[in-house]
This record gives structure tokens, sequence and C-alpha cells, in this order.
């Protein structure tokens, strides 16, 4: 059996390049996990957007000024494959000697449209790409969810399980809509092929008939603790379970994860558009970081 396409880099010392190079890209495909969880990719239950921020970006004029910033990065769900994260990082660090303009406009206007259209064609999917150098207007994300710990009593609660275990989310159906619009911030995952922590804050507006068990959702999360998934891939399983478990009239998943190596990973997927925050998922809007980011 080969080499997993998403251990090309991760887990290894790598050589970064020197000037400008795709080829060090690495692209995953989403059906390897989805399969495991019963997600149609033909038929997909949500939709929902990746958002990358790469706060290292960086390029050089042609008299050698280094242009830095910020670059937001935004492709769909439906997309066939993702990118692997530390090939993007050693890609987007190509830049960093390599000359792209005469000025700084210039050279991150190159920059942007030769990122946009290396990842789109290798992807093969529509990413949009936005420039940030801290000029530009900020907003926050996900305004108005309520911290899960403040609902509970939250160190009452006997946490027994560390990996994944939809069993522990209960709730009672009723003859009345539940509404709940919250964040935890106690999600720890892990990468799939090195293992390192990935820390993150999750964030779930759920609409429906059940009542779901405030402490039962925390359990839930907390058990990702042990899990070894991409960004992408836990947002979607937690998504995929409360939809089978509870079927929801209005759902949304979505993740802030922390920076890891320049760059954060911040999945969200949703019953319909209208749910899906927009300054997440708008590249040129340069969103407000939440502390842990």
């Amino acid at each position: 059996m080969g080499q997993l396409p998403e251990a090309t880099h991760l887990g290894k010392v790598s050589k970064y390049p020197q000037q400008y190079d795709k080829t060090v890209l690495v692209r995953v495909d989403r059906y390897d996990n989805r399969k495991d969880y019963n997600i149609d990719s033909d038929n997909l239950p949500f939709i929902g957007y990746d958002t990358w921020h790469g706060y290292e970006a960086s390029c050089m004029t042609s008299k050698g000024l280094p242009v830095v910033g910020m670059l937001k990065i935004v492709y769909p769900s439906s997309s066939k494959y993702i990118v692997e994260s530390k090939s993007l990082k050693l890609y987007l660090n190509s830049f960093n000697m390599t000359v792209m303009g005469n000025t700084i406009d210039e050279a991150v206007v190159k920059a942007t449209q030769t990122i946009e259209q290396d990842l789109s064609d290798y992807l093969q999917t529509r990413v949009r790409a936005y420039w940030h150098r801290g000029t530009q207007s900020s907003d926050h994300v996900f305004r108005n969810y309520v911290n899960i710990t403040y609902q509970t009593d939250i160190e009452s609660i006997e946490f027994k399980h560390y990996n994944e275990s939809p069993n522990i989310l209960t709730g009672n159906k009723e003859d009345r809509q539940y509404s709940k619009k919250i964040y935890c911030e106690l999600l720890r995952s892990n990468c799939k092929v090195t293992s390192q922590p990935d820390w993150g804050t999750l964030f779930i507006y759920y609409n429906g008939l059940y009542d779901i068990q405030v402490d039962s959702l925390v359990k839930y999360i907390v058990s990702f603790r042990n899990e070894n998934h991409f960004h992408e891939e836990v947002v979607e399983m937690v998504y995929k379970r409360l939809y089978d478990r509870f079927e929801p009239h209005d759902l949304l998943v979505g993740a802030i994860y922390t920076r890891r190596g320049g760059i954060d990973i911040c999945p969200q997927r949703a019953t319909s558009s209208d749910l899906l925050d927009m300054n997440l998922m708008t590249p040129d809007i340069q969103t407000i970081k939440l502390y842990r980011q």
C-alpha cells in the first residue's frame, strides 16, 4: 500500500522552497473520511465553506522590498478535495523571496491571482483569496452565540469519553420548537497524521423539535479529545451526528481553530446558506481574530 497523500509532508522535516513552487501542494480527497460517516458527496446534507487564514503571507517587489499581510482563502465544501495544511504552508512560504511586482500593489495583486489560480486548478473548484494588509475594515464572526459552559454546572459533569461517542447525545422530542445558539471552547482534536493537538472553538446553531440536553452536548464535544482528524472532518462529523440524531429544521456547525504554523482552518457547514457566517466566508472581510487564534 502506497503512502497516503496527506503524509507527503506531515511529520517530516521539510525543506522550504526558496522560490515560488506550486508542486509542493498536496490535496486530499474528502471522500476518504466522509464514507465512514455515511456522508454522500454527491448528495451532501449541508452546504458550507472552508476558510483558511494565512497569517504569514509575504512576497517581494523588484527592489527587494518585502510585502507582508494576512491571506484569507475560501473554497466550498462541495469540492472533491481539500488542501493539506503543511503543503499549503510550504507553498505560501515559496512566495517569500519571490518577486511578484514592481510595486507593493502589483505584488499583492499578482501573488493573490497566482494563489487563486493554482489552488482552483489543483482542487478543481473555485477558490477565492484576498490579501489583507491591515487597512480593510474588520468584523466579528458568529455574533450572539452563548458560551455553553454558562448554561450548565460544568464542574458537576463526569467526563469519561475521549473518543468520538455519538451515543452520548441525548434529547427529548417535544411539540414545540427549541433553538440553541451556543459555542464551546473545549474542542480538541489531533492531526490525522502527526497526532499534534489542534485546539478549537466550536459553534452550533440548532433549531428543531428536540430539547438537546446541554450536558450531553458538552460531553460529546469533549469526546473528540483523542480523535485524529482534519479540522474539516471534525466539523462534518459533528454536523452529521446532530443531523441524524435530532432531525433539525435548521443546523449550523462551525469551528475556529487555533493557528498552527501560521495557518488556521475554519470550516462551517449548514442546512441553508442564510445560516452561514458571511463575515467568515467573505475573502475581502478581514475578520477579527478570537483570542485563541
